[in-house]
């Protein structure tokens, strides 16, 4: 039987790129203004453009396109598909939205397809994809006890801190342990492939999803274990050996975020509609 290969490359690579020079803080705070910038804008030219910036970001990170090919072409599997429930949902919502209508295909009911849902669709989908460069750009530049170091400076606590850290860290772990029981099932004619009936694959996965439950409740308890006899989370603060100071670039950095997001904001202040139509 042939066996299915997953490759899996969302985590951290130290690739040396310019990002990876930045602080864990900036590039945490680059993150959040991105998605507040995406929250608060339904303007599509300023959509595209926090795409292709992203994407411009991603190639400067030096991560390979087939490192995280199949993630994308999963997100936007995903988006179409949530696209095409809204419009099942509400087909008449972007009408609603651009005060106008312009029927394009006709239909019965209120499921006439016009410019204006289209656009609605569009934009609604893009601003979501627009979140997908910038999150992989801090993952693959930001490493987890950097990260945790940095959420700590920031005034998490560090007991948080060292919880994501430790879940960023063993992601790529978990889906190893996937792909190692997911080889060992297929060896014992366990099929997963296309070639078994959906619900015969259904019931095929959670032969490997059991395991692979166990196998990550145990290392957790390892994990556990270990931290509670070198006595962690016993004092009110720690120390951590990947906290790197700020620099240059990294407040140049902050500044152009400061920037963007105030003129983010006067946009939206100033738009008389919500969402940005030419037509």
């Amino acid at each position: 039987m042939k066996t299915n290969k997953i490759k899996f490359g969302i985590s951290y690579a130290d690739t040396g790129s310019p990002l990876h020079a930045l602080n864990g803080i900036t590039k945490f705070i680059l993150f959040m203004g991105w998605v507040t910038m995406v929250l608060i804008t339904f303007d599509l030219r300023v959509i595209c453009g926090l795409i292709l910036v992203g994407f411009g970001l991603l190639k400067l990170s030096r991560v390979p396109f087939v490192t995280y090919k199949p993630l994308m072409i999963g997100t936007t599997s995903v988006l179409l598909m949530n696209a095409l429930f809204m419009y099942l949902i509400a087909p008449q919502q972007g009408v609603e939205y651009m005060g106008s209508k312009t029927v394009l295909v006709a239909m019965a009911g209120d499921y006439s397809i016009t410019t204006e849902t289209l656009f609605y669709l569009l934009t609604v989908t893009l601003k979501y994809f627009s979140m997908f460069p910038i999150a992989l750009v801090f993952v693959f530049t930001t490493h987890p006890t950097e990260f945790s170091a940095s959420l700590n400076k920031l005034g998490v606590p560090y007991r948080i801190a060292y919880a994501v850290s430790l879940t960023l860290r063993y992601l790529p772990e978990v889906t190893k342990d996937f792909v190692n029981i997911m080889h060992a099932q297929q060896a014992r004619g366990v099929d997963i492939s296309k070639n078994a009936p959906v619900l015969t694959r259904i019931k095929n996965v959670a032969k490997i999803l059991g395991p692979l439950i166990f196998s990550s409740l145990d290392r957790a308890d390892v994990i556990s274990s270990a931290m509670t006899l070198r006595g962690f989370g016993r004092n009110n603060k720690r120390s951590w050996y990947s906290l790197k100071p700020m620099a240059k670039a990294d407040f140049m950095v902050l500044a152009i975020i400061a920037s963007v997001l105030i003129l983010g904001f006067v946009n939206r202040y100033q738009s008389v509609q919500l969402f940005w139509y030419p037509f």
